[in-house]
């Protein structure tokens, strides 16, 4: 019961079963052949599986189309962040009609620029503001982080 509602499992199930086969279709839905910018970054989040929790990274992509929208390009689950996983990423990407990408916004990941070069060797790496701060604050005395940070 959630907010006073009871939904049945047979309910919840007629809805997954009804939905699974738009998501797939969305999934794997052709994708515009260039976008200028693309922001590729992985969002980790504790779930509970088998009773304890464990943490999951999503992929998340989103790219600016060459009218100025953007879009959410996938979604993708996996373990943990790495550059390998994010070269299966990159690949569905071009399997799915992407030919290039101007500039991709990506982390300090190791071996990231990397993975994007094998696939889009053109492709300028434009590492996010926020990781570079983030990363640059490790070298700041904690006593001296705000007055920095300010």
């Amino acid at each position: 019961m959630l907010y006073g509602i009871h939904v049945s499992n047979g309910t919840i199930n007629a809805v997954t079963d009804k939905l699974l086969p738009e998501l797939q279709a969305w999934r794997e839905r052709q994708l515009d052949a260039v976008y200028p910018i693309v922001w590729l970054d992985a969002i980790h989040y504790k779930i509970k599986e088998n009773g304890r929790f464990i943490t999951k990274a999503v992929y998340t992509i989103l790219g600016l189309n060459v009218e100025g929208k953007k879009e959410l390009l996938g979604l993708y689950l996996s373990e943990s962040e790495g550059a390998h996983h994010w070269l299966s990423v990159l690949t569905d990407l071009h399997n799915r009609g992407v030919q290039d990408i101007l500039i991709a916004c990506v982390d300090g990941l190791k071996g990231f620029p990397e993975a994007i070069e094998s696939i889009y060797p053109k492709t300028e790496i434009q590492h996010c503001i926020i990781h570079q701060i983030r990363h640059s604050m490790k070298y700041v005395a904690s006593k001296h982080q705000k007055s920095v940070s300010g």
